[in-house]
């Protein structure tokens, strides 16, 4: 049976006169955008034009916070207090939507970035945090997870909307956590690697790890990260790719889990 799968991609992460990824490039690709809120990457005029440009083009707008963490990227691991970690995406969630309605859109979904994310799949507790925190500011957000782990499972007692998430340019682990960046392979650059993968996920409805091992699955959205130098190409070949397997690329709609799913 035919079916249909949203791309989403991290992006606004430049800062300043400096340019991380192609922006441009990639929203004509992807479905979903996850724009960063200044803390981990991006600036304020980042963040407007990034979204200016996802609205132009009819790109779902998402919230991406992270840890604040310019000279990490986000990816270095921090311990905060429940309140202070609840106040964090607060914030970055709130920033999101007020320019967002300044150039007449909508802030559709909210994903965790880097460390926080990571963190966050392997604790249900902080995921909670998280996630209510984003609810308490926007309580129809769509919270997009980290399919298969403990951001799963937070959605699932929130009973939220939400995208399930898969990776086409990351590893997995057999308990359906991303394999470390400081681990050899996993990062996938391979554009026909990459693509071909994603298509043997989402036809398999799981998750397939480095070991073989299949996790069954609800699939809503395919990451495909913004920061590497093979994301355009990356994305191209994944969209190319899921179309020739008769599967439709279109922005996820986003529904709490259910038993069955």
């Amino acid at each position: 049976m035919t079916r249909s799968v949203d791309l989403n991609a991290d992006m606004g992460e430049s800062f300043g006169p400096w340019v991380m990824g192609d922006d441009a490039r990639l929203l004509e690709i992807v479905t979903s955008a996850n724009i960063a809120c200044g803390f981990h990457a991006g600036d304020p005029d980042v963040m407007a034009a990034t979204m200016r440009g996802a609205s132009d083009r009819g790109v779902g707008i998402g919230a991406h916070p992270g840890f604040n963490d310019l000279h990490g990227f986000g990816r270095y691991r921090m311990s905060l207090p429940g309140e202070s970690l609840g106040n964090l995406v607060r914030y970055q969630v709130a920033a999101a939507q007020g320019m967002a309605r300044s150039i007449g859109a909508d802030v559709r979904h909210v994903k965790l970035h880097g460390a926080l994310a990571n963190m966050a799949s392997e604790d249900k507790a902080m995921a909670l945090t998280c996630y209510s925190a984003a609810l308490s500011v926007a309580p129809d957000i769509i919270v997009m997870v980290l399919a298969g782990t403990a951001q799963e499972a937070a959605a699932r007692e929130l009973r939220c909307a939400a995208a399930a998430e898969i990776f086409a340019d990351r590893a997995y682990n057999d308990d359906a956590t991303l394999v470390d960046r400081s681990q050899p392979g996993a990062v996938i650059h391979g554009a026909s690697r990459a693509a071909a993968r994603v298509v043997d996920m989402v036809r398999a409805g799981a998750i397939i790890c480095e070991s073989g091992k299949h996790i069954p699955t609800r699939i809503d959205t395919v990451c495909l990260h913004g920061d590497t130098p093979e994301a355009v190409g990356i994305a191209g070949a994944t969209r190319a790719a899921l179309e020739d397997a008769g599967i439709s690329v279109r922005q996820f709609p986003g529904a709490p889990f259910d038993a069955d799913s």
